[in-house]
C-alpha cells in the first residue's frame, strides 16, 4: 500500500512527463506533415479548380507538344521564344482543358468511342487532316491506314531487331496518340459550346427591331458643345467625388491575378574601345590574307567566323541579310572593306569568289557501289559506269546491285543551312549542281563509289560562292570585370528606392519603371535569363531593393526595385486616380454644358449658347456615330437619334464622350434597296448570339480560381 502511495503522490509529474513525451510525439507528426505538404506545393506549377499539376506533370505536357512539333515541322531544336510560346500554349490547353472536364461533368457531356470511331470515319477533321493517313485520291483521312498501322506497330513491338524502323513506328504512334486525345478534348468542347448556342434565340419581333436598327437612316442638325469648350481649371474634383466614380466603375478594375510595379536599372556591356581596336586588328589582317589569295576556309576559321566557308555556292536566301544586300554590287575576287551590321552587333567582311547560274533543283539518280575493300569497290563502280555510258538501263542495273534507282530531287535548300560540309559531301553536291543532263557521274568517296546521273534540271538562279567574315564585337573580361564593379559598387552603395533614384545619374545609369508585371510573363526589362530575378519579384515586399543581377546574353545588369503590389481583385482606388478623376471632369463638364444648354428649344438658340451647328447624314442605330466636331465616337447619340421622329428637336441634352449635343431630325428614312427577310435576320441574330457565347470561356476562367507558378520553375 505504501508503494501505491509513492506512486500516485509521483501522478502530477508523470501526467506532466507522459503530457510532454504525447505533445512531442504530435508535433513532431505535425512538423512532418507541414513538410510533406511545404514539399508537395514546391514541386506544383499551378492549380484550376483545385486540381494540382506538379512540375512533372506539367514537363511531360511540354514535352509532348515539342515532340509533336519537331516531327510536323522537321525541326531539330526550338529557339527560347518558340519554347516559352509552347509553354503558354501548354498551359492554357490545361486550365482551358480542366475547366471544361469539370462544367461538362456537372451536365452529364462525354465523348464516347463511337462518336470518336465516327468523327475518324468521316475523315473531315482538320487535325486528322495533319496526320500521315490521308488518302492521296480521296484527300481525307483512311481509318483503313490508321488500323493498319497500329496493327503493324503492335507486330513490330515483338520484333527486337527491327529496333531502328520501330523506332521511327513509335514517333508516328506517340503522335497519333496526341492526336486522338485533341479530338476528344475538341469535341467535348463543341458539345458544350452547342448545348449553350442552343440556349440563345432569337423571334421575329426583335428580328424587326435588329433590322430597323440597321436599315433606317437619319439625316440630323447637330449642335456640339464640346467638353474641351469648358477649362479643367473650372471644374473641382473632390475626394469623394472620385470615390464615388470608383464605386460606380468598380467592376472595370478587377484583374483576375496579382501585378507587381517595378523600378529598375539594366545597363548593357558594349564593347570599349579597346576592344574595338583589337577585333579591327583581326578583322584587317584576315581581309588582306583574302586579298593576297589565302585559303578562304582557313583565314575564316581563324576569324572566328559565324559562318564558315563551304566552298559550295548557295543562293542569296542563304546568306544573312546584311551579307546577301551586298552581293550583286560586287565583283568577282572583290573584298569587301569592313562594315558593321547594328542588328546582331557584327563586323563584317566578304570575298566574293564566283558567281554563276545554277539550277535550284536537281532531279538525279544514283547507284551506291560498296565493296570487301575500297579497290574493288572503285572496280565495280567503273565497269557500272561503263556499262550506262554504253546504254544500259539505268534502273535495271540499280535492281542488279540490290537498289531502286528512281529519280529523285535535290534542292538548294536541303545544303544551305548546313554549317560544315565534309569533303565527300562537297564533291557529291558540287557534282550534281555542274553535272549536265543525263551525263554520267563516277563519284569516289572514302568508303566507295556512287554512280549518278541528273536527269533535270529546274529554276535557273544566281549562286554566289563567298567567304564572309562574320564576328561579333565582344567585349573583353577586362571591361566587363570594371563594369560589374562599377555597377556592383552602385547597388552596394544604394539600398533603397531613394538611393537608387537619387544616385543613378551620378553612376551614368538611367532608371526605368515598369507596371504591372504578371508572373506569366517569362522575362524581366525584356531580358533573357531573368528567372531569378522574376523569382525575387514576387517574394520581395514593396519598397525592397533586390540583388544584383547578371542576365540576358551574359552583358546586361540589373538592379530591381518593387514598388507597389496590385493584389488579385479590385484596384485600390489610388491606383486608378487619374483614370477616374478624367471620368469625373468628364461627368462635371456635362453638367456645365447641359446648364448652359437648358431650356435650348432649336438649333438657334443654341448656336447662341456658343455650340456648332453641323449637318450629319445616314445615321442609324446599329452603329456609333462619328462627330467630327470632337473627333469622338457617339454612341448615345445613335440611340437617341434613332428614337427621336422626323422634324423632333432633342427633349435634353445628351452626354457624350466628348461634348454635350442636341440635334433635330431632318430627315427619317429607309435605306434604298434595303428588304426585310426575317429568316434572314433572326439567323443573323442568332450567329450573332452565338459569337458572344463563344467567350464563354473567359467567364469560366474568372470563376476557375487559377494559381499559375510556373514562373517558379521555367
Amino acid at each position: 500500500m505504501a508503494a501505491i502511495g509513492k506512486i500516485r503522490s509521483w501522478g502530477p509529474v508523470l501526467a506532466t512527463v507522459i503530457g510532454l513525451a504525447l505533445f512531442a510525439f504530435i508535433a513532431e507528426e505535425m512538423f512532418r506533415s507541414c513538410e510533406a505538404t511545404n514539399n508537395e506545393k514546391r514541386q506544383q506549377v499551378g492549380e484550376v479548380l483545385g486540381k494540382k499539376i506538379s512540375v512533372q506533370d506539367y514537363q511531360a505536357l511540354v514535352d509532348e507538344y515539342q515532340s509533336v512539333i519537331k516531327m510536323t515541322q522537321g525541326r531539330d531544336n526550338l529557339s527560347e521564344e518558340e519554347m516559352n510560346q509552347l509553354k503558354d500554349q501548354v498551359w492554357q490547353q490545361f486550365v482551358n482543358n480542366t475547366i471544361m472536364e469539370q462544367e461538362a461533368s456537372k451536365l452529364g457531356l462525354t465523348v464516347t468511342d463511337e462518336e470518336l470511331q465516327n468523327i475518324m470515319k468521316t475523315g473531315t477533321n482538320p487535325m486528322l487532316m495533319q496526320t500521315p493517313f490521308v488518302n492521296q485520291q480521296t484527300g481525307r483521312f483512311d481509318v483503313n491506314q490508321l488500323t493498319k498501322f497500329l496493327d503493324d506497330y503492335k507486330k513490330m513491338q515483338s520484333q527486337p531487331q527491327q529496333a531502328q524502323v520501330l523506332e521511327q513506328y513509335k514517333q508516328v504512334y506517340d503522335y497519333w496518340k496526341f492526336i486522338e486525345k485533341q479530338l476528344r478534348v475538341n469535341a467535348l468542347g463543341s458539345k458544350y459550346q452547342t448545348l449553350l448556342g442552343q440556349c440563345l434565340l432569337s423571334n421575329p419581333v426583335s428580328a424587326k427591331m435588329a433590322f430597323a436598327g440597321q436599315t433606317e437612316e437619319s439625316d440630323i442638325q447637330l449642335a456640339t458643345l464640346p467638353y474641351t469648350a469648358i477649362k479643367d481649371t473650372d471644374v473641382k474634383v473632390s475626394e469623394s467625388d472620385v470615390k464615388a466614380k470608383y464605386n460606380e466603375l468598380k467592376e472595370m478594375f478587377k484583374q483576375p491575378t496579382e501585378s507587381r510595379d517595378i523600378k529598375y536599372v539594366d545597363f548593357q556591356v558594349v564593347a570599349s574601345a579597346a576592344d574595338r581596336a583589337a577585333l579591327m586588328k583581326t578583322i584587317n589582317d584576315a581581309r588582306q590574307k583574302l586579298e593576297s589569295g589565302a585559303a578562304p576556309a582557313e583565314v575564316v576559321r581563324k576569324a572566328q567566323s559565324q559562318i564558315a566557308y563551304t566552298g559550295v555556292p548557295m543562293t542569296k536566301r542563304a546568306f544573312a541579310r546584311d551579307i546577301a544586300a551586298k552581293l550583286d554590287s560586287m565583283q568577282v575576287g572583290q573584298v569587301s572593306a569592313p562594315f558593321e551590321t547594328a542588328r546582331d552587333n557584327t563586323v563584317n567582311v566578304i570575298k566574293l569568289i564566283a558567281k554563276s547560274e545554277m539550277p535550284d533543283s536537281i532531279e538525279y539518280r544514283q547507284i551506291q557501289v560498296g565493296g570487301e575493300t575500297v579497290e574493288a569497290a572503285r572496280k565495280t563502280a567503273d565497269s557500272i559506269a561503263t556499262a550506262l555510258k554504253g546504254g544500259a538501263d539505268f534502273e535495271a542495273l540499280a535492281k542488279k546491285y540490290k537498289q531502286e534507282g528512281s529519280k529523285q530531287w535535290l534542292t538548294s535548300s536541303m545544303y544551305e543551312n548546313v554549317q560544315t560540309l565534309d569533303a565527300d559531301t562537297k564533291a557529291y553536291i558540287t557534282t550534281l549542281t555542274t553535272a549536265a543532263p543525263n551525263e554520267i557521274k563516277n563519284i569516289e568517296f572514302t568508303g566507295g563509289n556512287i554512280i549518278v546521273q541528273v536527269t533535270n534540271r529546274k529554276a535557273m538562279t544566281t549562286k554566289y560562292d563567298a567567304a564572309v567574315i562574320k564576328h561579333t564585337i565582344d567585349f573583353s573580361k577586362e571591361t566587363y570585370s570594371a563594369a560589374y564593379n562599377k555597377f556592383s559598387q552602385y547597388v552596394s552603395e544604394n539600398k533603397t528606392l531613394e538611393g537608387i533614384e537619387k544616385n543613378a545619374a551620378k553612376f551614368g545609369y538611367k532608371v526605368q519603371e515598369r507596371k504591372d508585371l504578371f508572373n506569366s510573363e517569362h522575362t524581366v526589362a525584356g531580358l533573357r535569363s531573368t528567372r531569378e530575378a522574376m523569382k525575387w519579384i514576387f517574394d520581395a515586399k514593396k519598397g525592397e531593393v533586390s540583388p544584383l543581377y547578371e542576365c540576358g546574353n551574359n552583358d546586361h545588369l540589373l538592379v530591381i526595385a518593387l514598388t507597389n503590389v496590385h493584389a488579385k481583385g479590385y484596384r485600390d482606388v489610388k491606383d486608378v486616380e487619374e483614370q477616374l478623376k478624367q471620368e469625373v471632369i468628364r461627368d462635371k463638364k456635362f453638367e456645365k454644358a447641359a446648364e448652359m444648354l437648358k431650356g435650348v428649344k432649336s438649333l438657334d438658340a443654341a448656336k447662341q449658347k456658343g455650340a456648332s451647328i453641323d449637318s450629319v447624314h445616314q445615321i442609324t442605330f446599329s452603329a456609333p456615330v462619328f462627330v467630327q466636331a470632337t473627333g469622338t465616337s457617339e454612341p448615345a447619340l445613335s440611340g437617341a437619334v434613332a428614337a427621336a421622329k422626323k422634324g423632333q428637336f432633342s427633349a435634353a441634352p445628351i452626354k457624350g464622350n466628348g461634348g454635350a449635343f442636341l440635334f433635330q431630325v431632318i430627315e427619317k428614312k429607309q435605306r434604298e434597296g434595303a428588304k426585310f427577310e426575317p429568316k434572314a435576320v433572326q439567323d443573323q441574330l442568332r450567329q450573332r448570339a452565338l459569337q458572344a457565347a463563344s467567350r464563354f470561356m473567359n467567364e469560366l476562367y474568372m470563376k476557375a480560381n487559377v494559381v499559375d507558378n510556373r514562373y517558379l520553375f521555367f
